[in-house]
Order: structure tokens, then sequence, then C-alpha cells
């Protein structure tokens, strides 16, 4: 059962890195930043304020996600 968890955790762990670093990637930021690579317009369609703001929020929790499996890693690798 422990070996079950800590494959689901690792499982966890590399998702929400990936989605978390998606998410860093796809804020404007100030100076344009990738998003304005994926169609040239894409402050138009993503720089409403609503659309930053739950990218912002899905970012946080895919980074509370990697902390959380990262000490739930740290506790079932020490044997």
């Amino acid at each position: 059962m422990r070996d079950f968890i800590m494959y689901l955790s690792i499982v966890v762990n590399i998702l929400s890195l990936a989605g978390m670093v998606a998410g860093v990637l796809m804020h404007s930021g100030r100076g344009g930043g990738l998003s304005d690579m994926f169609g040239g317009a894409g402050s138009t369609a993503l720089g409403s304020t609503a659309a930053e703001r739950n990218l912002t929020r899905i970012t946080t929790v895919f980074g509370i996600l990697w902390i959380g499996t990262i000490l739930a890693l740290s506790f079932l690798l020490e044997r």
C-alpha cells in the first residue's frame, strides 16, 4: 500500500510540476511573455483581468499541490 501511495504521489508531483510550468509560461507579464507567441494578438484574448486572475489561481493551486507532494514524498521515502 505504501508503494502505491508513493507512486501515486510521484505521478501527481510530475503532473502538477508540468501544470505549474505551463501556467507560469502562459502569464503575459510586463514584457508580453510567451503567451504573445501563440497568435500574436494574445493580449486581446488572454489579456483580460479575469483570465489573468484565473490563471494565477490555477498556477497557485498547482504550486501548492507540488509542494504538498514534495512533503509527502519526503515522508514516504524515509524508511
